[in-house]
């Protein structure tokens, strides 16, 4: 189990993702995919690898941290009840996972259903 998952129940996780990918939390999948793509290198790399119907490249708790931002990792983790770094890391191991089932041929999908339909699917990575 996903130690984000363990610690904590689905609701809350959903409510912090929601806020987190959500018109709350200031961004949205579309918007972390643009980071990540836009800043080129090995992070558009990752990025693409999660868009695509091919396999997933990894991303490192650091790298999300600087992608999403300390500020935005910080309050998902209060949200949460968890440390920073334990935050970073539980995305770091769910978001590629979570773009890949949100995205097909490269494209994101408008089938998510916008930030609730996001905070569900990703509930699901938390369990």
């Amino acid at each position: 189990m996903n130690k984000i998952g363990a610690a904590n129940d689905s609701s809350a996780a959903e409510t912090a993702l929601d806020e987190l990918a959500g018109s709350g939390g200031g961004f949205d999948l579309q918007d972390i995919v643009g980071q990540f793509t836009g800043s080129g290198g090995d992070l558009a790399s990752k990025a693409a690898s999660w868009l695509g119907d091919g396999g997933n490249e990894s991303i490192s708790p650091t790298q999300i941290q600087d992608a999403i931002g300390g500020d935005k990792i910080e309050a998902f983790a209060a949200k949460l009840g968890i440390g920073r770094e334990e935050a970073s890391s539980g995305l770091s191991q769910i978001l590629p996972d979570l773009i890949d089932k949100s995205s097909k041929g490269g494209s994101l999908l408008d089938s998510v259903g916008g930030a609730s339909g996001l905070a569900g699917l990703a509930s699901k990575f938390f369990k």
